[in-house]
């Protein structure tokens, strides 16, 4: 079978998987924007926070946008895994349902 030329980088998030994508960027944007190395990462987090809040039902990602998004994603995922395995109770309940959220939208979305 051969692989299809171009992909769809269109998405159909529900409100809550907007939220949670909203604020997993702003917090992003919050870290990058002190450091100049980071500048061309601030710009699309900031195009992708634009098109998150935009009242369209279907949100369109670049091939760029997307490629950042799901690397920051997956970098966040893996952390929160190693946090909670060697984590005490208290700091793993908290970090549980996190994980569960983002991990939901890594395999819902991202994982291909």
């Amino acid at each position: 079978m051969a692989k299809p030329l171009f992909k769809n980088y269109s998405y159909n998030f529900d409100k809550n998987e907007k939220k949670i994508l909203l604020s997993f960027c702003k917090t992003l944007l919050k870290q990058m924007t002190s450091d100049e190395k980071f500048f061309t990462d601030v710009r699309s987090f900031n195009s992708i926070v634009d098109k998150l809040n935009s009242a369209d039902e279907e949100v369109k990602f670049t091939k760029e946008e997307k490629t950042k998004l799901v690397f920051r994603l997956k970098e966040n995922v893996d952390h929160m895994h190693k946090q909670i395995k060697s984590s005490g109770f208290l700091k793993r309940w908290l970090y549980k349902s996190a994980y569960k959220q983002y991990n939901g939208l890594m395999e819902k979305y991202f994982i291909d």
